[in-house]
């Protein structure tokens, strides 16, 4: 394995290429069930007909951990929206209906959106009242079971040099409800500064799948909750701050 070309440093990884193959290499102290969970949730999307890197082997590598997938050449959707602004609501769109296409798919062995969620609200520095309201919120929130991309951006699609889109990253991949995955992606939005961006969002998504914006809000704060318990101090207190909003404009 030739692992001298870097494409991209992580939180706790570093992913290189080598040759038509992306190698994404963990930090040494990186727990070996969040590797293997991340192979097999990415292996169980393959299997949804969804246009994805598909994985090739679970290795080791220096002692480290290490997923190796199929190597896409072509650029970001982040980075298309920044080489030309002017495009920015036709990659919104194509956003919004690669999201869509996401979500009409179920994989009935994923772990469940909710379960992941109260854990994490469980994990939360909220005080025991705001826990109890958001686990009962949560509770009273429709069931369903279509995939979730949990960190669906415009970071994570890659459009190959033939124009055909791929979705990165499954490590956060569960079955759920379609809002709460819409409600996290307008708050990455929101965390990276691009509010006007996360409203253009929003609007599409709520267009496009026939889902009332009221909706999706009602999600935002038990999402913001189950996020804040990652990421830095700084993106923490952004997250926690969204927890206590119950109605939006």
């Amino acid at each position: 394995m030739k692992l001298d070309r870097v494409i991209a440093v992580r939180n706790n990884k570093t992913i290189y290429r080598d040759g038509d193959k992306c190698v994404k290499v963990f930090n040494a102290d990186y727990s070996k069930s969040d590797v293997l969970n991340e192979a097999l949730n990415q292996a169980r999307i393959e299997e949804t007909g969804l246009n994805i890197p598909k994985v090739l082997e679970v290795t080791m590598v220096d002692g480290k951990w290490a997923i190796v997938s199929d190597y896409i050449k072509g650029k970001t959707l982040a980075q298309l929206m920044e080489e030309a602004p002017e495009k920015k609501e036709e990659y919104l769109e194509l956003l919004v209906e690669l999201q869509i296409g996401v979500q009409s798919k179920t994989s009935p062995l994923l772990n469940k959106l909710k379960d992941k969620m109260n854990r994490k609200i469980s994990m939360s520095e909220l005080d025991a009242t705001t826990r109890y309201d958001l686990h009962t919120r949560l509770e009273g929130m429709p069931k369903h079971n279509k995939v979730c991309h949990g960190d669906f951006n415009p970071s994570n699609i890659i459009i190959a040099e033939d124009g055909t889109p791929y979705i990165l990253d499954w490590s956060h991949a569960t079955q759920g409800n379609a809002s709460a995955d819409a409600a996290r992606t307008y708050l990455l939005f929101w965390l990276n500064g691009d509010i006007n961006g996360a409203k253009k969002y929003l609007d599409l998504f709520c267009e496009k799948s026939n889902t009332a914006k009221q909706y999706v809000q009602k999600w935002m704060p038990i999402v913001a909750a189950s996020q804040s318990v990652k990421g830095n101090e700084k993106e923490r207190e952004f997250l926690l701050s969204w927890v206590n909003v119950v109605d939006y404009e």
